[in-house]
């Protein structure tokens, strides 16, 4: 009778102890977690370290000045915001035409924190915003990964997002674009998707299209999340493993998601009249059918099972192919089906560069190089394949859906160098799967075979673990008899209660044998699984150092000043805020700045000046009339630009220090853009048997183009060749003057140069002066003697 005792005493101790341990791995984890979050954000500083507080790149600055304008005026002011400083002299309607995610989200945190009397400024919240978020994106990352893997692979992949730098390079301090939110938004979604699909439950199920409905705000890309999980329900179905569950996972997410996204004004009708949402409404009704199908199937008899399901499918085939030819008529009429110019370049990598050359012409919707991956996600490229496979041991809903959002950021990541920013949360998990997998089969390995631990060990253990397993049966079974006895315990019932106390500790030492026989055949060679470990470790160690690397040096400085070392020391170029702050003291606040659009948002937002084109692109053909008006000569070129009210004109050229990015080696995009509006202007007229040259072998077009003289105009000055740093070879056309334009501020390294265009007197008047030389000397006579007023004075 002392062994049933022993181990029913031993099992609340066990209990407990198992309690204790989960307890202790929570807290450890929520640590964990915290200096994750920590370690997210710091990361991102070294821009405000090393540099100062300040926006970044092209975008931001648009979205920094929209959040001025919504903390100043109020969220109905910013709805109705008509914006009249760009696009001249169309305009733009604000709150239509931009994502609200972003400009909410930090309004929201600038309100909360000046209402608590934290006195910060919008732009240092908005430097700070993706910092904040990329610690969030990293706890979502954690709860996304636990659902397919467990905690050790959810803390495995959050410290991996945390420091990779492709998500790095768009989420340092001062990254203020809609990625900066996005990313988390994404993650979360996907989150929720995966909760509502292991638990069923509709409380996530509502929770995750809230999540969308966010996601629809902050970026663009959302379009990847609702095709993405229709594709998976797809593949669910087709692969036999639909239940009720993945129904409440998705139907919730396609009817209120849809609704709540048409809600966002840039997106409204799209959201259900778009070729990029069909893919979802196709699918839900698939579900629907299949559904109805498991519904009858439980309610009817095999024989009459049959025939219905003959007749539903009958009738859900109708209602596909009505639904069909309703989204082909619909898509008919227009020349793209339906699907935007960036979906058509996503899925032809070619139709960017064929027909909207525009998209083409930026440089992150470019293809990335090999070596780019490895910058970008480094050693994650290595470790993805194997956790892919470590998905299909053993393969899951989860797990399948994680394998899919890996094949598509693939796929998608080398069409769009943007892209790689999608690549890195799927590369962060199934690594963080790998790596979780490895180490669990490597310290097991070599926890098996540690001089104490034996077989026997492992036995012991076993045993204990199915003796508290019996005995807290055996006490769960033994509580309703107990009840309905009123402790009146019978003969027989003692009988069994010892039998039952004596043959589970056989049975289970049985499976404990086996189960150690099993580790016994798996475990690897001590020595193999200690040099394994230690080579997993020199790869995180090489991965954290190449992040920050990447953090310091690669992604954290700004767009806006630059900065080069060579042996004389640091050299900072701050040519871009010298030129904006002289147009905003030098000129009349209604004056037209007219640039290459891609500075089109600084010049509003820091010069605070009306800009013809910016980076919105919405309209081509204004954009193709600036670059026809730069692939001109100086004649015609001026009046394009006063036909549009321009003032000034500001190029950017870096010739003189070896600034790659100027607007000579963009010209040629300006070219086929503006050709590709106004037929005239023809490419091969500015290339010399097909090469773009800007040296004594480049056309004559080129040559007297308004953006070569622009840019090289008294260039030779400043060595006496007129030798190009970046092109690498001496100008053809070294002296020239300017009969339209007149220069009114260079930068001082040359980077900046803001041109005047002349007014129509001036011109005209020239014009007169030299029509008067060229009257014979009879008819000069003649007037000598008597003097008429100046009509141009």
């Amino acid at each position: 009778m002392a062994a049933p005792e022993t181990s029913t005493a031993a099992v609340p101790t066990l209990y407990t102890n198992n309690t204790l341990r989960n307890a202790f791995g929570g807290v450890l984890s929520f640590f964990i977690l915290l200096l994750i979050g920590v370690l997210a954000f710091s990361i991102r500083l070294f821009s405000v370290i090393k540099y100062e507080s300040v926006i970044h790149e092209f975008d931001p600055y648009f979205n920094y000045r929209v959040t001025q304008f919504l903390t100043k005026k109020g969220i109905y002011e910013f709805w109705n915001w008509f914006d009249d400083r760009t696009w001249y002299p169309l305009g733009r309607v604000i709150g239509g035409t931009v994502y609200p995610g972003l400009t909410l989200t930090a309004g929201t945190i600038w309100w909360l924190l000046n209402s608590l009397n934290i006195p910060l400024s919008v732009e240092t919240v908005c430097v700070f915003t993706a910092p904040i978020f990329s610690a969030f994106a990293s706890w979502a990352t954690y709860l996304l990964t636990k659902e397919v893997k467990g905690a050790g692979a959810g803390l495995t992949a959050a410290v991996l997002l945390a420091m990779v730098p492709s998500y790095i390079s768009r989420s340092v301090a001062g990254s203020y674009d809609n990625e900066a939110v996005a990313i988390f938004a994404l993650i979360f979604t996907f989150y929720l998707y995966l909760k509502t699909l292991n638990t069923g439950s509709l409380f996530y199920a509502t929770l995750n299209s809230l999540a969308y409905f966010y996601m629809v705000c902050s970026w663009g890309g959302y379009t990847f999340i609702i095709n993405l999980i229709p594709m998976h329900v797809l593949l669910c179905i087709v692969t036999g493993r639909y239940s009720s569950r993945l129904y409440i996972a998705y139907a919730p997410l396609v009817v209120l998601g849809t609704l709540l996204a048409a809600l966002v004004p840039v997106v409204g009708f799209n959201a259900v009249m778009t070729s990029e949402h069909f893919a979802s409404f196709l699918v839900f009704i698939i579900i629907h059918v299949v559904a109805f199908v498991y519904y009858i199937k439980g309610i009817l008899s095999p024989k009459m099972f049959k025939v219905a399901v003959t007749l539903v499918v009958t009738v859900g085939l109708a209602v596909c192919c009505a639904v069909i030819a309703v989204l082909i008529a619909l898509v008919a009429s227009s020349p793209t089906k339906g699907w935007s110019g960036r979906s058509l370049s996503l899925l032809d990598p070619t139709y960017a560069s064929k027909y909207i050359p525009i998209i083409a012409s930026v440089s992150e919707h470019q293809p990335p190089t090999w070596p780019s991956y490895f910058m970008d996600i480094n050693v994650l490229a290595f470790l993805v394949p194997a956790g892919i496979i470590a998905c299909f041991l053993p393969l899951s809903d989860a797990s399948s859906f994680i394998v899919l959002y890996i094949a598509t950021s693939v796929y998608f990541s080398g069409v769009m160098v943007r892209l790689m920013l999608v690549l890195a949360p799927a590369a962060c998990i199934t690594s963080g799967i790998a790596l979780s997998e490895a180490f669990d089969v490597l310290t097991g390995s070599i926890k098996f075979q540690l001089p104490g631990v034996t077989s026997n060990a492992e036995v012991d253990a076993g045993e204990t673990s199915s003796d508290t397993s019996e005995a807290l049966t055996d006490e769960v079974k033994a509580e309703k008899p107990d009840d309905t006895s009123k402790n009146r315990p019978s003969k027989k019932s003692k009988k069994k209660e010892r039998e039952l106390a004596e043959n589970p500790p056989a049975k289970a030492t049985a499976k404990a044998k086996a189960k150690a026989e099993k580790k016994r055949l798996l475990a690897l060679p001590l020595e193999a699984s200690v040099i394994s470990l230690l080579l997993l470790v020199v790869l995180g160690a090489f991965y954290v150092v190449h992040s920050v690397w990447a953090a310091a040096e690669a992604y954290s400085a700004p767009s806006i000043v630059l900065t080069t070392r060579s042996r004389d020391g640091l050299h900072v170029f701050d040519d871009f805020r010298e030129a904006y702050a002289w147009l905003s003291h030098n000129t009349d606040v209604n004056d037209k700045v007219a640039s290459w659009w891609d500075y089109g948002y600084q010049t509003t937002a820091m010069a605070n000046r009306t800009v013809i084109v910016d980076n919105n692109t919405w309209n081509n053909t204004h954009i193709a009339t600036v670059g026809t008006a730069m692939s001109s000569p100086e004649r015609a070129a001026w009046e394009i630009f006063h036909s549009l009210d321009v003032k000034y004109v500001l190029v950017v050229f870096g010739g003189l220090i070896g600034y790659p990015s100027d607007d000579i080696n963009k010209f040629l995009w300006m070219v086929r853009i503006g050709g590709g509006v106004f037929p005239h202007i023809k490419e091969p007229d500015y290339l010399r048997d097909g090469q773009y040259r800007i040296d004594s072998q480049a056309t004559p077009t080129m040559l007297n183009c308004l953006m070569y003289k622009l840019s090289y105009y008294r260039f030779v000055e400043t060595d006496g060749k007129a030798y190009d740093r970046v092109r690498r070879t001496e100008i053809g056309k070294k002296y020239f003057k300017l009969t339209h334009f007149e220069e009114v501020f260079t930068t001082h390294h040359w980077m900046v140069r803001i041109y005047k265009l002349k007014p129509l007197k001036n011109r005209i008047r020239g014009k007169a002066k030299k029509s008067k030389s060229k009257t014979s000397s009879t008819s000069s006579s003649k007037r000598s003697g008597t003097k008429k007023k100046n009509p141009w004075q």
